[in-house]
């Protein structure tokens, strides 16, 4: 019993490196990109949801991509606004048992399974993040990206907090 445990553990290492690949594959032609986070919870009413979407115009129209966790709320909204204008629109979705199901404005959709890879895909291909007001996962990825920079693993980038509310 013990041994069968230990070679499930020795094949997902083969998991874990398959959505590296896949990721710096599928990225690496992105060129100028921006990372938006924020709530899956906040629906099309949300002066957020709007808010998420005009930043989003605003970026790809200048020509950058639009990358954000690919599901809904305010991941929606942005990803919807970069596509409204003809951007690109990234969305680097998560295997999740509840709330995080694809949206249908990516141009580009990835699936991880693995939190860890899905962030370093993050860091990797944005010069910048837009944190929308969100939970515990939008808290997690801004801390990462600030924790990298505060110990010089990665550039400083910009990172906005946007509203004062949040």
């Amino acid at each position: 019993m013990i041994e069968d445990l230990k070679g499930d553990e020795s094949w997902r290492m083969f998991r874990i490196i398959s959505e590296f690949i896949e990721g710096f594959d599928k990225l690496s032609q992105l060129g100028f990109s921006v990372s938006i986070f924020g709530s899956a919870r906040l629906e099309e009413n949300s002066p957020y949801y709007r808010q998420a979407e005009t930043i989003a115009q605003l970026l790809a129209r200048n020509g950058f991509t639009i990358i954000t966790g690919g599901g809904p709320g305010l991941m929606e909204a942005a990803n919807k606004g970069a596509y409204d204008v003809h951007g690109r629109s990234v969305g680097l979705n998560i295997s999740l048992p509840v709330e995080q199901h694809p949206n249908p404005f990516q141009d580009l959709a990835l699936q991880f399974h693995y939190f860890f890879a899905r962030k370093v895909m993050f860091v990797k291909y944005s010069m910048g993040y837009v944190c929308m007001p969100g939970g515990f996962g939008t808290l997690d990825e801004f801390f990462e990206a600030l924790t990298l920079m505060q110990t010089h693993k990665i550039y400083s980038m910009p990172l906005v907090l946007f509203g004062s509310d949040y």
